[in-house]
């Protein structure tokens, strides 16, 4: 049998130190590196519209210009903007939690015929890309007179919730013993009593899942408003900020609005890293959970 030091470090644990350590290191310089971009956008957010164009360029404002943002409010309706984009995303994203996650229950839960074939054919779908599905899909909404208003972007979450969400919910219900379900029939209780009181309480970590990545997604959306609407003061932020840069930010044209576009992009960004720090506990947690059991 191989006799421990009594002094110092063990080969084994020192190897597997400097392993640790090297791993650390590659994530910190990983972490540098992408987080440059947004580092930049945020500090070109604080310059003078002259320092945009120094050459070489300076990382740091020679002194902050906390005023861009608040030009920005000022410049463009930003705030109109801004609650465009959070009607969509709270009611798209309730929405598909809500339906997504009932699917999720019958496919994890109720024996039916074709089930898993309907299931199959739901994540098959996946594979269609969005340019695919959007002309039928703006020919049906022109037929309900939904175009130029947020209907398009919200109602569609409620039918469904989207493959990925679905399959997500399923594997984390089936990771939940069935004689939960069972002890409950038994007290009484109905299916849907079952899915709301029981299985929605203990599912708080995918939920809260599919809530962020919906929430990135929606809030970040571009097609769909780019097709569905027209009317500026009907845009979220994702077209806003294009419109913004398109009409010339309304300052008159040729006048330099780089700017103005780097702080409206951060004031943009910043729900999106907030809310995936706050949840990123419960976000790492339900994509684990989720791929226990097939």
């Amino acid at each position: 049998m191989k006799a421990w030091p009594k002094h110092g470090l063990s080969y084994e644990r020192m190897t597997r130190l400097t392993e640790r350590l090297l791993l650390y290191a590659l994530l910190i310089v990983s972490s540098f590196i992408f987080m440059t971009p947004f580092f930049w956008t945020v500090s070109s957010s604080l310059k003078d519209v002259s320092e945009l164009y120094v050459f070489p360029p300076t990382w740091l404002p020679a002194v902050p210009q906390w005023g861009n943002y608040s030009k920005v409010l000022t410049t463009v309706p930003f705030g109109r903007w801004v609650w465009n984009s959070s009607v969509i995303t709270v009611l798209a994203v309730l929405g598909s939690v809500l339906s997504a996650s009932l699917v999720g229950y019958s496919f994890a839960r109720f024996r039916y015929p074709c089930r898993d074939i309907i299931f199959l054919a739901t994540l098959g779908t996946m594979m269609l890309p969005v340019e695919v599905t959007i002309i039928p899909t703006y020919l049906l909404f022109n037929k309900l007179w939904w175009l130029n208003t947020l209907k398009p972007l919200i109602v569609p979450s409620w039918f469904g919730g989207g493959a990925f969400n679905i399959f997500l919910l399923r594997q984390f219900f089936l990771t939940i013993p069935r004689d939960l379900d069972e002890a409950a029939i038994m007290d009484g209780a109905s299916p849907f009593r079952v899915y709301w009181s029981l299985l929605m309480p203990l599912s708080k970590p995918v939920l809260a899942t599919v809530a962020v990545i919906g929430f990135i997604s929606h809030w970040n959306a571009f097609m769909e408003p780019l097709i569905f609407l027209n009317s500026p003061e009907k845009f979220p932020l994702s077209l806003g900020i294009r419109h913004f840069k398109e009409m010339g930010g309304y300052l008159g044209a040729g006048q330099p609005m780089e700017h103005l576009l780097m702080a409206a992009s951060v004031m943009m960004a910043a729900p999106c890293v907030t809310l995936f720090f706050f949840a990123q506990r419960y976000f790492v947690r339900g994509i684990v959970m989720s791929g226990i059991k097939g």
